[in-house]
């Protein structure tokens, strides 16, 4: 008994060796196209994430002859670092007056002449009263690591007073370093920042004045 056929395929044929050659070359040729001719990637890159050239903020620093040597090794290694360093002094060892100094850096920054400030004295104190007396200026004496970040990202603050006496280079350089590094941190931190400037604008109206100063004015 013989089954019944249906009609035959027509028998396929192996592509010849240009067939293939000529396949290959368009598909190269729309996978290039393709990739010329797409969106760069907007989302964040995986590379490293360093600052533009000329992007490190300008920094102010002084001095009175008790932090000289301290403040003459920082500006030097803000420099290596790429920062532009503005030097209001001292520049060297004879006694001078720390607040002729910090009123300087303070003033720069407050000014935006620089966006921040670094004052070195003996123990640093003296400099962030002197700092904190010009509008505008929020100056954080720091003394370790901890203090550093606390002051930048809760307080806001723009001037870093440092004593010499009290703390060595090394650590000096660290606290600079975390410092500069920090971010302002806002959110319930502005609200708290704000307060402290809205303090400091209420006694610089005239009336809030001392009396004796208020004469001298007149």
């Amino acid at each position: 008994m013989t089954l019944p056929t249906g009609p035959q395929s027509p028998s396929r044929q192996s592509p010849s060796e240009q067939e293939v050659r000529s396949l290959v070359e368009r598909v190269l040729d729309g996978v290039v196209a393709s990739e010329t001719t797409s969106p760069a990637p907007t989302g964040p890159s995986s590379g490293p994430a360093f600052a533009p050239e000329g992007s490190r903020p300008r920094i102010a620093i002084g001095a009175d002859h008790g932090g000289y040597a301290l403040k003459e090794r920082i500006g030097f290694r803000l420099r290596e670092a790429g920062h532009e360093v503005v030097d209001f002094g001292t520049d060297g060892h004879e006694a001078v007056d720390y607040p002729d100094f910090a009123h300087a850096v303070a003033r720069e920054v407050a000014s935006g002449g620089c966006r921040y400030g670094i004052v070195v004295d003996g123990a640093g104190i003296g400099s962030a009263m002197v700092a904190n007396k010009v509008p505008g200026v929020r100056a954080a004496l720091c003394y370790d690591i901890s203090t550093a970040r606390n002051s930048r990202e809760h307080n806001h603050a723009n001037v870093l007073t440092l004593g010499a006496g009290l703390i060595g280079e090394s650590l000096a350089w660290q606290i600079v370093e975390e410092w500069l590094s920090v971010d302002w941190g806002g959110d319930r931190h502005a609200r708290r920042v704000a307060k402290i400037e809205e303090i400091e604008r209420q006694y610089s109206q005239p009336e809030m004045r001392q009396p004796e100063l208020r004469q001298d004015q007149e």
